[in-house]
């Protein structure tokens, strides 16, 4: 039987996940840095995006990899959370990929140990009722 799956459960221990580990999530994690430089790129956010996770390391997320997040809803609220030093937010996204739209649901959370923010990226369709946005649907 499938184990159920949820994101809260994944922010809650985000900084301790092993590389291994993250690979296998169902979901995209992409660690970035204060400047938005590309720390981490897991397996899942590789296939949704049809990159290579190991040639995104040390890329710019909103100018290089993903500029079409480059908005006041996404690159805002990074700016504003990495200020702050606090984030936590869930909404629904579509990423304009050259190979099509792919709605998503984006979780984007403040490390407070790393200095970092995480972007959690869920397919639309699977996303855990325990999300916000999830809950709104």
């Amino acid at each position: 039987m499938k184990q159920e799956f949820h994101v809260d459960d994944v922010v809650q221990r985000i900084d301790s996940i092993a590389e291994t580990e993250m690979n296998e999530l169902p979901i995209g994690m992409i660690q970035l840095d204060r400047e938005g430089r590309i720390l981490k790129f897991n397996r899942a956010e590789g296939d949704l995006a049809r990159r290579d996770p190991k040639q995104q390391i040390g890329k710019s997320f909103f100018d290089e990899v993903a500029p079409c997040t480059k908005v006041r809803e996404f690159h805002g609220r990074f700016v504003e959370g990495v200020a702050k030093r606090e984030l936590n937010a869930t909404f629904a996204y579509t990423f304009l990929f050259p190979f099509g739209k792919q709605d998503v649901v984006i979780t984007l959370f403040y490390s407070q140990q790393t200095d970092t923010v995480w972007v959690l990226v869920s397919r639309k369709s699977s996303v855990p009722a325990t999300t916000p946005a999830a809950r709104a649907r």
